[in-house]
């Protein structure tokens, strides 16, 4: 067996203090590595670095703050201001057009202070920002990003698209360029400037994350939201969306939230919807649109068939207004939309911006589907009217009605006074009494006239009931329906 020598203790305290200087001089070999010309070496990560738009385009972003001297009711009590409690307030007020359940709606015009963001389009001093931030306020003062502080005066404001106009007396200032969001694309990088929850000049980014988003608040129909991801909260309003090119492409105005803060989901107004509404407000005061005369839905994909469509796409006519541009053009319940001038409509609500993008008068291409054949209509738009389809004025029956039928209401022939109210020269029975409370909810009632029973036209009483027998328990049928307001089609279960 061969033996193993000892190593002297001396030469292993030498041979270890050797290992560990050469253990230190490896481990030096990064740190010497990280020299001071290393900073000046490629990033490892291609990320996007946005502080030279920063710089270029905060000294145009503006802070609001709009207060009022009037209060409200004494007996109602506002929410401290930043509060958990004054934040739903808001949020409901924003986003459902009501109050907080258990709060009193809203009595005259908002008391306290409100602050927002804004932007200068203008070197002589107009200002650009949301309707809600100065919604009932009569004092407006701008805070600029060189810490001047300007009072502002009210051109006009458009709660529609909520966009407000201010002035204020300076010359001089700098100036955000206007993009076109019209070329915007999901999943491009974004920036928005603001003030949220006071903080001025916080600077924000994300993606876009999607287009023509609609509304939860049916007021503002006419705005194809552009939803983001970037971090968007209170005070946050009326500030510049901008593109990597630092032009601004939208304007940030709503959340989508369950607790009134910022979870992911953000709206701002495309700047081209935002600046027709400019021009208009500055050149009168005020936003005129044009108006259509229909209701749309989208298209279900158990109507294809019958409809003649490959794809649920297009805007589903529900009901044609009387009277209105849709009308008198020969656009009928049941057509489905599928472009208006010349753009594509896909969803439903992608009619109504388009359509209130153009001022009455406008001569405007529609292109609809009817009986599975594609047709060009030309439509001039009349002046919108919000208030219109609100009123009814049933009339009395005229002869004895029919029995209660299976859709829930019984019929009568048509009165001489009913068809020159609803402009009626032939067809049609009278709805004499409607049996099934339900069909309120459909906007159907007494004195509505029933035009077709599926799509077979009915002239008489006895063609009605022949129509309906077609039918058993458990169909849905289709009925055409005239009133004082409008030509709809409704869709009837029954039972």
């Amino acid at each position: 067996m061969k033996a193993i020598t000892p190593v002297p203790r001396f030469l292993l305290g030498f041979f270890s203090c050797a290992v560990l200087v050469a253990c230190w001089q490896q481990a030096q070999q990064p740190v010497q590595a990280q020299s001071p010309s290393a900073a000046n070496t490629a990033p490892l990560a291609a990320l996007p670095d946005f502080s030279a738009l920063v710089e270029r385009t905060t000294p145009a972003v503006v802070s609001i703050e709009a207060s009022s001297d009037r209060s409200g009711d004494k007996g109602q009590q506002s929410a401290s201001p930043g509060s958990e409690e004054e934040q739903m307030q808001e949020f409901f007020r924003r986003f459902f057009g009501q109050p907080m359940p258990g709060q009193p709606g809203p009595q005259g015009p908002r008391g306290g202070t409100s602050f927002g963001s804004g932007f200068i389009i203008s070197s002589d001093g107009y200002v650009l920002t949301n309707h809600h931030v100065i919604e009932g306020m009569n004092k407006l003062v701008v805070h600029l990003a060189d810490r001047r502080q300007l009072p502002a005066k009210l051109v006009g404001s458009d709660p529609s698209t909520d966009v407000a106009v201010l002035k204020i007396e300076a010359k001089g200032l700098p100036t955000l360029a206007i993009g076109d969001s019209d070329a915007v694309k999901p999943g491009q990088w974004v920036v928005a400037i603001g003030s949220p929850f006071g903080f001025d000049y916080s600077v924000t980014a994300g993606i876009v994350s999607a287009l023509g988003r609609p509304s939860v608040d049916g007021s503002q129909r006419y705005v194809p939201f552009i939803q983001t991801d970037v971090a968007i909260n209170r005070g946050n309003s009326g500030g510049p969306l901008l593109n990597t090119r630092g032009q601004v492409v939208g304007i940030n105005s709503q959340i989508f939230s369950n607790s009134g803060g910022y979870m992911g989901v953000s709206f701002a107004i495309p700047i081209r919807t935002a600046m027709n509404a400019v021009e208009q407000i500055k050149a009168t005061g005020s936003v005129r649109r044009g108006q259509l005369g229909v209701q749309v839905r989208d298209v279900q994909s158990e109507e294809l068939a019958d409809l003649g469509l490959k794809a649920a796409e297009g805007a589903f006519v529900a009901s044609v207004q009387n009277g209105s541009a849709a009308a008198k053009a020969g656009i009928q319940p049941g057509d489905v939309i599928t472009a208006f001038d010349g753009a594509a409509i896909i969803k439903s609500s992608d009619l109504p911006p388009r359509v209130g993008a153009l001022q009455p008068g406008v001569k405007s291409k529609v292109t609809i589907l009817r009986n599975g054949r594609q047709q060009d209509i030309l439509v001039v738009l009349s002046v919108l009217d919000e208030s219109a389809g609100n009123s009814r004025n049933p009339m009395a029956p005229s002869t004895a009605p029919s029995n209660p039928s299976k859709l829930g209401f019984s019929v009568e022939e048509v009165s001489p006074a009913t068809r020159s109210r609803l402009g009626l020269p032939a067809g049609g029975v009278q709805i004499a009494r409607v049996t099934q409370p339900m069909l309120a909810q459909l906007g159907i009632a007494k004195g509505d006239v029933v035009l077709e029973v599926g799509r077979t036209p009915v002239a008489t009483v006895a063609a009605f009931e022949k129509a309906v027998s077609a039918y058993k328990s458990g169909d849905r049928v289709r009925v055409l329906v005239r009133n004082a307001e409008s030509t709809a089609i409704h869709m009837i279960g029954i039972p």
